[in-house]
């Protein structure tokens, strides 16, 4: 859910909103565990000191970063232009064109910062992974109604829920298998084969390619 750039606040802005802008952008770039108060401080521009005036540990940082990234993001899918689309199909097929328009070479600025942090944190920290499994079902269920219109309307017997979930499963792999080449393409092509499934799923042939 690649929701903010790789660019911390702005100066004058208040040290919580640069410590949580520094935070999104250091654990995407470097991970959580790597990444330490010292450097966010330092990458914000704060003292220690207004770090623990707002928040009490690095975990407690890491549950608001991914509020925040959350509201962001779906401050983004809301104004997008598939919204508009009069067909649920259309609206499924149009979301995941969305997700393919970002992503981009710098696989820091493309990847999730929900999945980033799951996957180190999800034993240690059940308040992150709370925070993080929050967010991708709050993406999921964006999506969920569409779905939902989809299936009923092509007669099938799905459930909604895991229809949408499952767009968010194909992602985050995506995203972790592009780290793990090195390369923005893996995650290119999971989406395409994830376009390619629902197209197939609503007999909606894609461009370019026959029925």
């Amino acid at each position: 859910m690649a929701a903010e750039s790789l660019a911390f606040a702005p100066s004058d802005a208040p040290a919580r909103q640069k410590l949580l802008a520094a935070a999104i952008t250091l654990i995407r770039r470097n991970g959580y565990a790597a990444t330490s108060v010292d450097e966010l401080c330092r990458a914000a521009g704060v003292t220690k000191g207004a770090f623990f005036h707002h928040f009490a540990s690095k975990d407690r940082l890491a549950v608001a970063a991914a509020e925040h990234f959350t509201s962001v993001a779906a401050g983004w899918f809301m104004a997008a232009p598939f919204l508009r689309l009069e067909d649920p199909v259309d609206r499924l097929l149009g979301y995941v064109d969305f997700r393919l328009a970002r992503l981009t070479d710098d696989l820091s600025q493309s990847t999730c910062l929900l999945g980033t942090l799951v996957q180190e944190a999800y034993e240690k920290s059940p308040e992150i992974r709370e925070a993080c499994f929050a967010g991708i079902k709050g993406q999921a269920g964006g999506i969920e109604a569409d779905c939902a219109a989809a299936i009923a309307a092509h007669g099938l017997s799905m459930d909604p829920h895991g229809l949408a979930l499952h767009t968010q499963a194909v992602l985050q792999g995506a995203f972790i298998v592009a780290k793990a080449a090195g390369s923005v393409e893996p995650a290119r092509d999971s989406l395409v084969h994830l376009k390619r499934y629902l197209a197939m799923l609503f007999d909606r042939p894609m461009e370019g390619e026959s029925a």
